[in-house]
């Protein structure tokens, strides 16, 4: 019914707009070879922003994209992101509750927090803090409780610890940066209603190991 698969970061999910002067490759350019003897490819379940690294769920046929589809509607798949950010929160633990808007018509996708936009929520673990080039850095367990666009790293940076490597809303340059030290870390998944459900994990990419290893986190152990 379904595959989770761990993708890259840099690699966008579906085709944007046409860029200028090059063809990035997307992840349904690689579908066909996971189809494991199905005539139809399987087709991603959710998003994950193109720099985001981690579990994606895919769809192997159209009942099961549209089962899968209604329990992210409904807030039943549980998901936990990774995350480096420049900075330390006051709190080990809290929710953060702000909604999200467009910043403007034409660029749909880059959000910000708006009183009259969407109600967003996000759960923060701190497991563990270090410090980095630039300061202080804390390793973030994040829990979408909403699907808002750009959510986890709108919500850090209004609480004024922007992600490592965020060059929208942190303070990355456009080339050369360290990546953004963001990764989808885990997906639960209740397919069978007799069974417990199934969770899959995805270790953390290599551009994310030097900033975890300042933060506490044992590289080995992965």
């Amino acid at each position: 019914m379904m595959l989770v698969i761990d993708k890259p970061a840099g690699l966008p999910v579906h085709s944007g707009p046409p860029a200028k002067r090059r063809s990035i490759p997307v992840l349904t350019d690689h579908l066909d070879a996971l189809r494991f003897g199905l005539p139809r490819r399987p087709e991603a379940a959710h998003r994950l922003d193109k720099d985001t690294s981690g579990c994606l769920v895919l769809g192997r046929h159209p009942r099961a994209m549209a089962e899968l589809n209604q329990m992210f509607r409904d807030g039943r798949i549980g998901k936990t992101y990774w995350a480096i950010v420049q900075g330390s929160p006051d709190r080990d633990d809290g929710l953060i509750d702000l909604p999200l808007g467009r910043r403007s018509p034409e660029r749909g996708w880059w959000m910000k927090v708006d009183p009259a936009g969407l109600p967003s929520q996000t759960r923060y673990r701190v497991l563990g803090r270090g410090k980095g080039e630039s300061g202080p850095l804390s390793w973030l367990a994040l829990e979408p409780l909403t699907g808002r666009t750009h959510q986890l790293r709108v919500h850090c940076q209004a609480c004024g610890w922007p992600m490592l490597g965020d060059e929208i809303y942190g303070t990355a340059p456009r080339e050369g940066g360290p990546g953004l030290q963001l990764h989808a870390r885990s997906i639960t998944v209740p397919l069978y209603r007799k069974r417990e459900p199934i969770q899959v994990e995805a270790p953390p990419p290599p551009h994310m190991l030097v900033a975890l290893s300042a933060c506490g986190w044992d590289t080995s152990s992965h």
